[in-house]
């Protein structure tokens, strides 16, 4: 689709997800083992979109060295980076390719199986200016709550809804941070000012009276990963089999002691050593991630480089990379270990 370009919004600086961000950016966390961004791009890439620009703002020389050209993904990556922050909308005007005619706009830490060539067909059989994809969620607070009338027109926006306000909304369908909009809405945006899709951009659409439609992801996955705890669950969701996407592979260089166990549910990376009569359950170790005997890891991410000491224990939890989780510790659900970080001997977090 030539005509079809993305602008990926990473600019932020994953305040909500550290300790794992202070030296990885959100957009490049690693997720099964790969680069976040690779989801995104490959989705597009199997709609058709063949030009993506990522808009950045926080260690953008990491995201460049991790993701290239974006030859492997199937799509033709450029880079932009912010002058200044500039916004959601901002930041798609200043990335925008001035050649396209149609956009797809992605928040750069969701995480989807969504069918986007059907956005897409749906955007112009229905000759919209804008489409918003929606997903319907149990709680809206934390949200941008979208009203749409019976045929999917957008008629209010309602940020963060107060929990109070929930029962008398007629819907609980959020901003699931993926838009296709055409240049009469890239005309509304103010070219290097700083503006908001959702308070600035999205209510100037609709008082000019624009054609602004809405696509409900009603049956697919939809997660925001920009906290650990969602992050994590993210993983677990994988390993499940709950999310429609690129098949996963155990490397075929991990080193696994006879005596080991390792279940069929868990993904290991590059040069993995598991030591005799250590446990490998429903997780996922990083390249290079060293169980000494006895070590037990359930239900848990561990970035690469990472050595696990004997009778160690990690469960419920994420684990940044090159760490050291000392001899009979035990990390316990919920905890969130940045890079490098060292649990002495027999400790308990």
């Amino acid at each position: 689709m030539c005509d079809v370009s993305a602008v990926i919004l990473a600019g932020g600086k994953g305040t909500r997800l550290r300790p794992l961000t202070v030296f990885t950016p959100k957009p490049i966390v690693p997720m099964m083992n790969r680069p976040f961004l690779a989801f995104q791009l490959e989705m597009l890439a199997a709609a058709g979109v063949e030009k993506a620009v990522l808009s950045l703002s926080y260690q953008p020389n990491k995201i460049e060295d991790a993701i290239g050209d974006g030859s492997q993904y199937k799509t033709k990556v450029g880079y932009i980076t912010e002058p200044n922050p500039l916004g959601t909308s901002g930041a798609f005007r200043y990335a925008a390719d001035a050649a396209s005619q149609t956009y797809v706009v992605l928040n750069g830490d969701i995480l989807t199986d969504i069918d986007l060539a059907k956005v897409l067909d749906q955007h112009r059989t229905t000759k919209a200016d804008a489409t918003i994809v929606l997903v319907e969620v149990e709680d809206p607070t934390r949200y941008g709550l979208v009203e749409t009338d019976t045929d999917g027109r957008v008629e209010r926006f309602i940020e963060k809804p107060k929990a109070e306000d929930v029962p008398k909304l007629r819907s609980r369908n959020i901003n699931a941070g993926i838009y296709i909009l055409e240049r009469s809405v890239l005309d509304l945006i103010p070219h290097g000012e700083h503006s908001s899709f959702e308070f600035n951009i999205f209510p100037a659409i609709l008082e000019k009276g624009l054609n602004f439609r809405s696509y409900l992801l009603s049956n697919g996955y939809w997660r925001d990963i920009g906290n650990p705890a969602s992050y994590l669950q993210a993983h677990m969701d994988f390993l499940a089999g709950r999310i429609g996407v690129s098949q996963r592979e155990n490397s075929a260089h991990s080193e696994i002691a006879t005596a080991a166990s390792v279940d069929s549910a868990s993904l290991l990376g590059e040069g993995c050593v598991i030591k005799p009569h250590a446990t490998v359950r429903n997780s996922v170790l990083g390249p290079g991630v060293l169980l000494e005997e006895k070590a037990v890891v359930e239900d848990s991410v561990i970035w690469s480089h990472t050595r696990i000491a004997a009778g160690a224990a990690v469960r419920g939890s994420v684990v940044g990379r090159s760490s050291f989780i000392g001899r009979s510790s035990s990390i316990t659900e919920g905890t969130v270990l940045g890079d490098k970080a060292t649990i002495p001997d027999y400790s308990v977090t």
